[in-house]
């Protein structure tokens, strides 16, 4: 780690009360920048001030409404006149088979994952043109290119965070601001707390990852970091899959555990 890689920065972070949005606001921070951490869970964003310190910012930001994401945003103008670095993390979901799957519980899935990473990137790009560039990362997920059995809202929202992240580099570059997309596998985070406290579903995932073991979501945060930090200075539209190999393999059918 660069200790003085986003030294005098100022990054926004959503989900950042836990997982992937906790750990890359930690490394930030470790890394000298300031950070607006975003999320609708404001008990967990006062845990990770009181973890963090004065260099994070808790807000709280439903990032599925643009009055509340411009808001949320606003903070880092408000309270530091820029915005350098950006993290879209914030994510959730709810599965069924097509043919069973509760209309609501789409629209949820796909508001949460794909209208937020819009509606985020509009706002913080704003920012950022006014302020003279920066880099956003937006987390989408290795279901953008594998299918998963009873997540066709997860898998299809992931998708296309990874096409909106490539349209948006393409039209943002000219002002300087790069954007670029991590594709994690299994991250051992809440949001997989039910697999990964049960063995059987645990090992069927362990069984098609070759390097045998999840993420942790440090491991996630390291990769964004580089994506927007000057290291990767001519990198833009890009999808990082960071996932100890699975990609190689396939997804496991869950459902074969009901049987």
């Amino acid at each position: 780690m660069n200790a003085n890689r986003f030294d005098g920065k100022v990054a926004v972070v959503t989900g950042a009360a836990s997982g992937i949005g906790a750990a890359i606001s930690a490394a930030l921070i470790a890394e000298g920048a300031q950070v607006v951490g975003l999320d609708i869970d404001e008990a967990g964003l006062q845990k990770r001030a009181a973890e963090l310190g004065e260099a994070f910012v808790p807000t709280v930001a439903d990032v599925t409404d643009e009055a509340s994401v411009e808001a949320g945003i606003g903070v880092a103008a408000e309270r530091f006149g820029r915005l350098d670095a950006a993290f879209n993390a914030a994510g959730a979901s709810r599965i069924g088979a097509v043919t069973d799957l509760l209309e609501a519980d789409w629209d949820f899935t796909i508001d949460l994952i794909q209208k937020s990473v819009f509606l985020c990137t509009k706002h913080e790009a704003r920012l950022m043109k006014s302020t003279g560039g920066g880099a956003i990362v937006n987390i989408s997920s290795l279901d953008a290119r594998v299918p998963m059995p009873g997540g066709s809202p997860y898998s299809t929202g992931k998708a296309g965070v990874v096409m909106f992240t490539k349209n948006a580099a393409l039209e943002l570059a000219q002002h300087r601001i790069r954007v670029n997309a991590i594709l994690p596998g299994l991250v051992d985070t809440p949001l997989v707390a039910a697999v990964m406290g049960y063995e059987p579903a645990k090992q069927m995932f362990l069984d098609r990852i070759p390097m045998g073991v999840a993420a942790t979501p440090e491991q996630i945060a390291g990769p964004s970091l580089f994506l927007a930090s000057e290291d990767a200075s001519y990198i833009t539209g890009i999808d990082m899959v960071v996932d100890g190999g699975w990609e190689l393999s396939n997804f496991p059918n869950l459902a074969k555990l009901a049987g």
